[in-house]
């Protein structure tokens, strides 16, 4: 009886003690972080317009960091694509050394057409070469991301 007693109790406490996710968080504070209200980005980009801006909450990647003062990232999608957020008002910047970290932004979404010296201006600021910023030449057409609040899974 002692066993079975015993046994039970070790189940129970396995279950318990559950890992506790945390998140440091940048910018306007972010609640309700459940899988319900969180955005897959790959979905919300695949039908959007240029110019169209809306209001998410989504979960991805860190690719890439601003190396000069964390002032924008890019994020990976499952489907290939990157998003480029960029933080609202320049009221807040993220550490520079989160690249593969997982995220979650809030804020509004959208698709843009980036000029050429935009451009060049993020890539001096990602370290690449002189050859490499020169070699940009035409504006691109990116997927978005204006975020109020980042968190960064610790």
């Amino acid at each position: 009886m002692k066993n079975i007693l015993f046994s039970w109790i070790c189940v129970f406490m396995l279950f318990s003690c559950k890992e506790k996710v945390s998140y440091e968080s940048f910018g306007k504070e972010i609640s309700s972080i459940n899988a319900n209200n969180i955005n897959d980005m790959a979905d919300v980009y695949a039908n959007m317009q240029l110019g169209e801006l809306t209001d998410y909450k989504l979960k991805a990647q860190v690719k890439d960091v601003c190396k000069a003062k964390g002032c924008w990232m890019t994020l990976q999608l499952e489907d290939g694509n990157e998003v480029m957020v960029k933080f609202k008002d320049y009221a807040f910047f993220v550490p520079k050394n989160i690249e593969g970290k997982e995220v979650i932004v809030k804020g509004k979404a959208f698709v843009n057409e980036v000029p050429v010296e935009e451009l060049q201006h993020y890539a001096q600021d990602a370290g690449k070469s002189e050859e490499e910023i020169a070699a940009i030449t035409s504006p691109k057409r990116t997927l978005s991301f204006e975020a109020v609040g980042v968190l960064i899974k610790q």
